[in-house]
């Protein structure tokens, strides 16, 4: 299986949100990274068919996906961002509501909702309403919703959002699990997340493409630019002025920082082993490094 954007620009009036992207994806999952206004969300719309391209088009097999309509749509499971359920329904009547729209007999519904409950650990929760669900439980409601249907392309935005850390695990291990058999889009600003099952990462700045490659790839970019220096604490804003910084920690009076240089940022600087929010920074800047402010 293939899905390709071919020359996909999209503009709303004056604003370009993404502008001449060129992408192929085959099975597996890609995550997508990129600061807020970067199109992330428009290339999401655009890829499950809900907004058409300003210039270009989606290819699957080298299918218009817009002229395919319903066929595809039936090969499609999304979880958009803003996802809502209906408090009154239990989370089985949700999941079988969702499961007839699209288009499974009523023994398949059944089957596949036990099946995803389970899954997601909500089997024991399957008949509450889900006006008493946390916004965690809801979100699993969300993965399970999309999975319905056995989906070839799974498109998920901000899916482990509200979950605690043990459901961010199970979440990860499920998409992790059904990545051979499928393409998954994974937008998300939880840059672990992408650095635990992301086969290859699509990095987009106001609304194109910088790179697509894998995570390793990206880190091995950045080896020999991410340093640690422990100064007193008043010599931390002067640092921090000074070069983009992913992280501080204080202790006994005194701050453990770490940056990002080309060069040796201080005598006492220590070379460190770069991570995905090192990655993050060198690309976006400490503006748009998720959790900063």
């Amino acid at each position: 299986m293939n899905l390709v954007f071919e020359n996909i620009s999209k503009a709303y009036k004056e604003t370009v949100a993404l502008s001449k992207i060129n992408l192929s994806m085959s099975n597996g999952v890609y995550g997508l990274l990129g600061p807020n206004g970067a199109g992330k969300t428009t290339m999401m719309k655009i890829m499950t068919d809900l907004i058409p391209p300003s210039t270009g088009r989606v290819l699957l097999d080298g299918q218009d996906i817009a002229a395919m309509g319903a066929d595809f749509r039936k090969k499609l499971g999304y979880l958009p961002q803003d996802f809502g359920v209906y408090p009154n329904f239990t989370a089985e009547q949700f999941l079988l509501y969702i499961a007839r729209l699209k288009g499974l007999s009523k023994y398949e519904a059944k089957r596949q909702t036990d099946d995803l409950l389970v899954m997601v650990g909500l089997e024991k929760k399957a008949r509450n309403k889900l006006k008493g669900f946390s916004g965690g439980q809801k979100q699993r409601v969300g993965i399970a919703q999309a999975l319905l249907g056995d989906p070839e392309i799974l498109v998920l935005d901000e899916p482990t959002a509200g979950l605690d850390p043990e459901e961010r695990i199970r979440f990860r291990g499920i998409i992790s699990g059904l990545s051979q058999q499928k393409i998954v889009l994974l937008s998300t600003h939880i840059v672990s997340d992408i650095e635990a099952i992301a086969n290859q990462v699509i990095l987009l700045k106001k609304g194109s493409v910088l790179e697509v490659k894998q995570p390793s790839e990206l880190l091995r970019k950045i080896e020999g630019m991410v340093w640690s220096v422990t100064v007193p604490n008043e010599r931390e804003a002067e640092l921090v002025r000074r070069y983009p910084c992913s992280n501080i920690m204080h202790t006994d009076g005194k701050s453990i920082v770490r940056l990002i240089s080309d060069e040796l940022p201080s005598p006492d600087a220590v070379p460190v082993s770069p991570n995905m929010e090192d990655m993050y920074l060198s690309y976006f800047g400490r503006a748009d490094l998720p959790g900063v402010m």
